[in-house]
């Protein structure tokens, strides 16, 4: 399922009155259930063009509602209520695997450290938290 939300090309998201920009994707900002919705809205504002609609679903989920998943994320997967991602901690790192907590929010970075992505891709295929 996706949501959508409303972001300035500066970074950073519309809160629920329609004024300001939270630095990141958190519960007081306006979401929408359907793009249409969004754009109903966006083409409301004053200054439409410094907003621009964005589409999240669970293969972005990290990058909106984990901001302390910092690096390059190149492939997600939803088992139950964590999201499970391939990362890339800094440009030329060794990647690893990530475990999202979608409920409590929190980030733990699996020990295992892969020299390159198709050494991590077996262990992401059958991960097991």
């Amino acid at each position: 399922m996706s949501i959508f939300a409303l972001q300035s090309p500066a970074g950073g998201f519309l809160d629920e009155n329609l004024k300001h920009f939270n630095k990141i994707f958190d519960d007081w900002c306006v979401q929408f259930n359907n793009y249409e919705d969004a754009s109903i809205i966006a083409d409301s504002l004053k200054h439409r063009k410094s907003v621009e609609i964005v589409e999240i679903t669970p293969l972005s989920y990290p990058k909106y509602f984990f901001p302390n998943l910092q690096g390059n994320i190149y492939t997600t997967r939803q088992i139950e209520n964590k999201i499970i991602c391939i990362v890339e901690p800094f440009m030329g790192s060794n990647f690893r695997i990530a475990v999202c907590d979608l409920k409590t929010k929190y980030v733990k970075q699996m020990p295992t450290r892969y020299k390159n992505i198709l050494s991590v891709e077996g262990a992401f295929a059958n991960f097991v938290d």
